[in-house]
């Protein structure tokens, strides 16, 4: 029996197939030369194909995973801090137990981030967003390590936007043994033909839909699934019946893009796609110019017209026998080809791919008179130039991760019980990766300028030195090189520890004032019974 809602659900779904018709055979491009391994969007293969057929140079491939593996590093690294939180509120900011709790968050994500299957899932959705543009990660809870991570395939996904160009929207259509169907769905809808298929042949697949959208209509009285912020919607396409129903807090999909036209409407571009024309070019010069090798390392044959005795012999130690008293030779055809033109041509291209991919940037070219401060600053600058790629997985990747991640987290009770006068303290991110600290380092480098050039002048006027705030650059040195808060005393500490130091000040003055006195009026009376006398 079919339902109304599953039948308008998966007319959404086919509406949002349509929209994005046009980008699946640029993606399958994509995917033949850059990432084989997912070439499934409008040519399907059997498991287990091989799938690089057309592939003749591997420059892209290597381009590609290096940038991967460099956003991995620079952005999500699990071996240093990544993301710090702090409050809005700059009081809270300066307390010390405030700070101390927040700290505790911190280690508890950590701690659940490196329990779980994050770093290859998140690799994954970084080699998707510079091959494809659009990336998808699916993050939801998980029984025994607090949080699952799962990268699908951009093949599957079908995506819509909101007003304010984020994601909101996403149907899902893939396959599942039809076995785990009936496991995964056992209190739903379970309809005859799914049941007798599991009879039959338990490990052939059948075709779900999965929609996730933002629900317009529910009550946010109740907490049940059913009237959650998003929608979760299991549908059976075949039997156009709704498996189950539920809900998520917050969008569960995450769908960063690498790149977005203005006038492009949910998915991204890639750098891939920037470089597709140089990558089919030096596939096909690569194929060209191995062809030519070949020929010169084994020409063609010229061989005389019945002039020799049987077949021609081209293996090792072959012998020919020829009609005597004829000058008749076989001679290789000379094909004229000029190699080193073609491994130059071949050398443009990759090097434009690797610009595409930012290789040059990637990789530090180190001279031998290179100091170790020259080295850190060019690494800073080349880090700086992939700002742009920074800003957009800030805004759709790590900031809906963080909040994601961290609400899952509190709804585990895995958080310390905060004290009382930070429960309404709204909690702001912070971005510590190597790549954002890189963007940071003007701000360093500025003020260590500014205390060069008024050391000298502060000489000759000490007055300068009026201008400058040492406790706000204190705070701002400690802000941009992320110090943790445990290594940093509160405000109330150094208040109290600068209260104690002008109290022992103002008393070793008073010492002093009290030795000043009692020395002046033993002068005093020395001068008078010398003036008696």
């Amino acid at each position: 029996m079919t339902d109304k809602t599953a039948i308008q659900l998966l007319k959404r779904h086919g509406a949002l197939k349509r929209h994005r018709s046009t980008w699946e055979s640029h993606w399958q491009e994509i995917a033949d030369y850059v990432v084989p391994r997912k070439a499934d969007i409008t040519k399907k293969r059997s498991a287990g194909d091989k799938r690089t057929e057309l592939l003749f140079d591997g420059t892209a491939i290597h381009a590609a995973e290096l940038l991967s593996a460099s956003l991995h590093g620079m952005l999500t690294n699990m071996s240093v801090k990544w993301f710090s939180l702090s409050f809005t509120d700059t009081e809270l900011n300066g307390n010390d137990e405030a700070k101390e709790w927040l700290e505790s968050v911190e280690t508890v994500m950590y701690q659940a981030f490196a329990r779980s299957n994050f770093a290859e899932q998140v690799h994954e959705l970084y080699h998707d967003m510079i091959t494809f543009g659009t990336g998808v990660m699916f993050v939801d809870s998980d029984p025994d390590q607090n949080l699952r991570f799962s990268t699908r395939h951009i093949g599957e996904c079908y995506l819509s936007e909101d007003q304010n160009n984020r994601v909101d929207t996403i149907y899902r259509e893939f396959k599942m043994p039809v076995r785990a169907a009936i496991e995964r769905f056992r209190d739903g809808k379970i309809s005859i033909k799914m049941l007798k298929k599991a009879e039959d042949d338990p490990y052939s697949e059948i075709t779900l839909v999965h929609a996730v959208f933002k629900r317009d209509e529910r009550d946010p009285t109740k907490l049940n699934s059913e009237n959650k912020p998003f929608a979760s919607v299991y549908i059976d396409p075949d039997q156009k019946e709704i498996l189950s129903e539920s809900g998520f807090d917050e969008n569960p999909y995450l769908c960063p893009r690498f790149l977005k036209a203005s006038f492009e409407n949910s998915y991204g571009r890639s750098p891939a796609m920037s470089a597709l024309a140089d990558i089919k070019m030096l596939s096909k010069m690569s194929e060209v110019i191995i062809r030519a090798a070949q020929k010169q390392i084994d020409p063609p044959l010229m061989v005389p017209d019945d002039g020799f005795m049987s077949n021609v012999r081209t293996v090792p130690g072959g012998i020919n026998y020829y009609r005597s008293g004829t000058r008749d030779r076989i001679e290789p055809l000379n094909i004229q080809a000029n190699n080193v033109i073609g491994q130059e041509m071949v050398k443009q291209r990759q090097e434009a791919i690797h610009s595409a991919f930012y290789v040059d940037q990637l990789i530090l070219g180190q001279g031998p008179q290179m100091t170790a401060t020259e080295v850190i600053q060019r690494t800073e600058e080349k880090m700086k130039l992939l700002g742009p790629v920074l800003g957009r997985c800030q805004a759709e990747l790590l900031q809906p991760l963080i909040n994601r991640v961290f609400n899952l987290l509190e709804r585990q009770n895995l958080f310390a019980v905060a004290p009382e006068f930070i429960q309404s303290g709204n909690i702001d991110i912070e971005y510590v990766s190597p790549l954002a600290k890189a963007q940071r380092q003007g701000d360093l480098q500025s003020v260590m300028r500014l205390f060069e050039l008024f050391t000298p002048v502060s000489q000759i006027d000490p007055s300068i030195l009026d201008y400058v705030d040492m406790d706000g650059v204190a705070k701002h040195l400690m802000k941009t090189l992320s110090i943790p808060a445990t290594v940093v005393k509160s405000d109330e500490q150094v208040e109290e520890i600068r209260g104690e130091r002008a109290k022992a000040q103002q008393i070793a003055a008073e010492n002093e004032a009290i030795t000043q006195t009692a020395k002046a009026s033993g002068d005093v009376a020395k001068f008078a019974s010398v003036v008696n006398g």
